[in-house]
């Protein structure tokens, strides 16, 4: 089928003005009452009754919280759509009226606020504006439609549990798998391109062994808090060091933990990494680096015992089918205007989108939605401040609900549209 031009996409997106008010309300509830990962239940039934009002065969708890739609409309493709619905434990600092005053009890028991401060209750209202409009205009496309609402984006562990729980052999296999993520930029843009577009990530922990003593007498202690201190500085020559400037990687420490009193050198202390790379052979090099350096530091330091690493999460590399983003990106350019539809390069953020179309062996095409004021985004480009704006995981982050609402939902649709349109 041909990509989906403007006047063939007029009947499918007719409706949409008249349920911007209702996605806006709904947007609202989701910002203000967001849920930690695979815990999604009050998102997760809003989703299900959404999807069974509008006439869909609806599966809930599919990998614990996950929901999938399914519409079927006559012969035709497959197509699957996919939203993710967790928040973060972030406290909220956008001083919004519907801003998060939420908390939850985490994974260790601890109390933690929690906010939908990456988007991701965007993406619900999209894909529930998208199912809509595919459900109340079924002479304008045929084929069959696969809504899936996936928890546990931020955890890497939503789009594996729905695999495990049968997606693949439960429901049709889709031709393609499409998404898209709000993301800082002029909003009313969209941007993507064929090929790697969201990094792989790896997250450790690093538990070094010290021996512990009076903060008067160092002589007698191995100082775990000096080791996390080399070991921290160091990690950072991986990159600069050892990674080809032709090549990209990212290795961040995002926690240093150790002791509980300033007169006191503690037994032992930990560390948290993450990495982002684009390559699988960057991949393995900083991986096995940073393993070297740690027992190299802790030998260093005469350290009683080799450091304990432990993997916590891993994101696969997010790569774009060149034919199927082709045809998402000639719809796109057909429906918007010339100057909101551009090409970007890959991002280092990471995602478990690529699961699906990886486990399916089907084509996958995934791409961003500008949230950003488009005078706030213009103003910080000329003066040079665009890294000043408040980016996804900030608690500042909140994209302008319009026209960021209405051109997901046509994006998305659109997208959608170029494998069932008639």
């Amino acid at each position: 089928m041909e990509a989906t031009s403007r006047d063939s996409a007029a009947p499918l997106l007719a409706g949409l003005p008249a349920m911007l008010p209702a996605l806006e309300a709904a947007y609202k509830d989701f910002h203000a009452h967001p849920e930690l990962s695979m815990r999604e239940h009050r998102t997760a039934a809003i989703a299900a009754k959404h999807l069974q009002d509008s006439g869909y065969d609806v599966t809930t708890g599919v990998g614990e919280t996950g929901v999938v739609g399914l519409l079927r409309n006559g012969d035709g493709p497959t197509v699957m759509l996919r939203a993710d619905m967790d928040a973060l434990p972030i406290r909220e600092a956008t001083g919004l009226d519907y801003a998060s005053k939420a908390t939850a009890e985490d994974a260790d028991g601890n109390s933690v606020p929690v906010a939908h401060a990456c988007g991701h209750d965007m993406h619900v209202a999209w894909l529930m504006g998208v199912t809509s409009l595919f459900a109340g205009a079924r002479d304008a496309w045929r084929g069959t439609l696969l809504a899936v609402f996936q928890p546990g984006e931020e955890t890497a562990q939503g789009a594996r549990a729905m695999i495990g729980d049968g997606l693949l052999t439960r429901f049709p296999k889709p031709e393609v798998v499409l998404g898209q993520h709000v993301m800082v930029g002029p909003a009313g843009m969209v941007a993507g391109s064929a090929g790697p577009i969201t990094s792989a990530a790896d997250s450790l922990q690093i538990r070094l062994f010290g021996r512990g003593a009076h903060g008067s007498m160092p002589q007698a202690a191995v100082d775990p808090v000096v080791m996390a201190a080399s070991l921290v500085l160091r990690l950072q020559t991986i990159v600069s060091r050892e990674i080809a400037a032709t090549d990209a990687a990212v290795v961040t420490v995002g926690v240093l933990q150790a002791g509980s009193k300033e007169n006191v050198i503690p037994d032992e202390a930990v560390i948290k990494l993450n990495v982002r790379t684009f390559d699988e052979g960057v991949r393995k090099h900083v991986l096995d680096a940073i393993a070297r350096i740690a027992n190299a530091e802790a030998a260093a330091s005469g350290a009683p015992r080799p450091p304990e690493i432990t993997p916590l999460d891993r994101y696969p590399l997010n790569v774009n089918d060149k034919q199927a983003s082709e045809r998402v990106a000639e719809a796109l350019r057909r429906h918007f205007p010339a100057d909101s539809v551009r090409h970007t390069g890959p991002a280092p953020a990471s995602e478990d989108f690529g699961c699906f179309g990886t486990e399916w062996d089907v084509p996958s095409v995934f791409w961003f939605v500008g949230g950003t004021d488009p005078a706030t985004y213009a103003r910080a480009k000329a003066e040079g401040r665009v890294n000043d704006l408040p980016v996804n995981h900030s608690p500042l982050f909140a994209p302008v609900i319009h026209p960021t609402l209405q051109t997901g939902v046509e994006a998305m649709a659109i997208g959608a549209l170029a494998w069932l349109g008639k």
